[in-house]
């Protein structure tokens, strides 16, 4: 596998293509924002056992401001100016 390549919406390696198997839905399209900020912040939670909803929310909102699949969506743009 090519460690260089990384997915776009996480950064999790992918053999090929743009975004991996857990950002993507059945047809392999990219999940919609909504869904993909609640998994990752679940799997902050579960790395962080007593984490709070927001601050995993939170976490997790900064994280995929630095992934070019989200740099541009509203949520983001308007995180990076608070």
């Amino acid at each position: 596998m090519n460690q260089a390549l990384k997915c776009h919406s996480c950064g999790m390696p992918v053999e090929s293509g743009t975004y991996c198997q857990h950002c993507t839905d059945d047809s392999g399209a990219l999940q919609s924002f909504e869904e993909r900020i609640a998994r990752m912040s679940q799997f902050m939670k579960h790395q962080n056992p007593g984490m709070s909803d927001d601050t995993a929310r939170e976490k997790s909102l900064s994280y995929m401001a630095g992934m070019p699949a989200w740099k541009n969506h509203p949520l983001v743009l308007g995180h990076k100016g608070k």
